[in-house]
């Protein structure tokens, strides 16, 4: 599965996974190849794009609860193939704008990357986060409450589709936290369209529910980005 990212990447990205570009430099692809922009994307179940602003509409709409939430309730990092390589440096491997060397146990050294919500380049791996576009909290909030722990585990450490998990610098995602997009977008402003795009394909690929508030903050994105289309394959 993990090994297929990485190929499926560089490969076939608008048939297996949710992408987006709503503007240059936004997207994965734009930044392995920055002159090359691809439109914002997400699967529906006839294989057809649907416009943002429809795509919100396939949103569940329902009431949010924390009860119970832990952190550990969802399993963190895993080798799956066990290549020597976790969740988190698949990501890495996958998303390097350079490619970092690969050592004994996935030990990986130099490399850099394009953090799209900030619209910066890093170059240590150690500045970089792991982020789940749809934050843990807010899927237990949408439905993850009521999963196997082991569906859980399948959704934290989710490589089956390109957006589902980014990599990007420590400052916004920490000041993200598990806010929805009622609450906060990335401070880039070319990254909105994509990151509303990654957020509902997220949502709908796991059959998350959404909130009202965080349903009228992205239609109001979808409204301005009336380019951008989401693909999604439902999670298996």
């Amino acid at each position: 599965m993990y090994s297929a990212r990485r190929l499926a990447v560089l490969a076939c990205p608008v048939l297996l996974f949710a992408t987006a570009a709503c503007t240059p430099g936004t997207s994965h692809q734009e930044s392995k190849a920055p002159s090359t922009p691809a439109p914002s994307s997400s699967q529906g179940k006839n294989g057809d794009s649907l416009p943002l602003a429809q795509a919100v509409g396939q949103l569940k709409v329902s009431a949010e609860s924390r009860t119970g939430y832990e952190r550990d309730n969802f399993h963190l990092w895993i080798d799956a193939d066990h290549d020597g390589c976790d969740t988190r440096k698949e990501v890495l491997l996958a998303e390097a704008v350079k490619k970092p060397r690969e050592g004994k146990n996935c030990r990986l050294t130099g490399g850099s990357w394009r953090s799209y919500y900030d619209d910066k380049t890093v170059t240590d791996a150690r500045k970089l986060d792991i982020d789940h576009v749809v934050p843990l909290a807010e899927a237990w909030d949408s439905g993850a409450s009521k999963w196997s722990a082991q569906r859980r585990e399948q959704y934290a450490n989710d490589l089956g589709a390109e957006r589902s998990l980014v990599a990007v610098s420590l400052g916004p995602n920490r000041t993200k936290g598990d806010k929805d997009p009622a609450e906060w977008m990335p401070p880039a402003t070319e990254a909105t369209c994509t990151y509303a795009t990654d957020w509902i394909a997220a949502k709908l690929r796991w059959k998350l529910t959404a909130d009202g508030a965080e349903v009228k903050a992205l239609r109001t994105v979808a409204a301005d980005c009336k380019r951008a289309t989401v693909t999604f394959t439902p999670a298996p």
